[in-house]
C-alpha cells in the first residue's frame, strides 16, 4: 500500500465527514474492522465495532450534538498503511446545553484502499462531562 493511498483514503473520510456524505464515510471501511472510541456510557458514540454495518448505528449518535463551533484537523501524518489525525473540536451537547472543546487524535489503518482500523484518542472526561446532566 502506498502512501499516497493512505493518505488520500484518509482525506475523502474527512471530506466524506464534513460533508455529511455517511455512505460514502462508511464505504471507506473494510467489512471488517478494528474501530474503537473510548469513553464513558454516557458518551453515546463511544465503543467498540467489528464490521462495517455497525458504523449504522455509530455515525446518527452525533445527532446528539449541535452544529460543531469549530473543527479543524491541523495535520495528517501518514506512514505506510498508518495515519494520525490531529485536530481540535467543539460541539454542544443539545441533550444537556452543555459544550465540549476537545483535542484529538485519531488513528488510521488502511489496506487495500479501505479503512480497517479506527482509533479515536480525545479528551474523554471533557466529552463526558458535556453528556452528564447538572444536578
Amino acid at each position: 500500500m502506498s502512501t499516497r493511498t493512505t493518505r488520500q483514503t484518509v482525506e475523502d473520510f474527512f471530506s466524506a465527514f464534513g460533508a455529511g456524505d455517511l455512505d460514502t464515510v462508511k464505504n471507506l471501511f473494510a467489512p471488517t474492522i478494528d474501530f474503537t472510541v473510548h469513553g464513558s456510557s454516557a458518551v453515546p458514540w463511544a465503543g467498540t465495532r467489528h464490521t462495517r454495518d455497525e458504523l449504522d448505528t455509530f455515525f446518527p449518535t452525533f445527532a446528539a450534538l449541535g452544529p460543531a463551533t469549530e473543527y479543524t484537523i491541523h495535520q495528517i501524518v501518514v506512514d505506510g498503511e498508518h495515519a494520525v489525525a490531529l485536530g481540535h473540536n467543539e460541539f454542544p451537547v443539545l441533550a444537556t446545553g452543555k459544550s465540549f472543546s476537545n483535542d484529538f487524535a485519531l488513528h488510521f489503518t488502511v489496506q487495500n484502499g479501505q479503512i480497517t482500523r479506527y482509533q479515536m484518542y480525545e479528551d474523554t472526561y471533557a466529552v463526558d462531562q458535556a453528556f452528564t446532566p447538572t444536578n
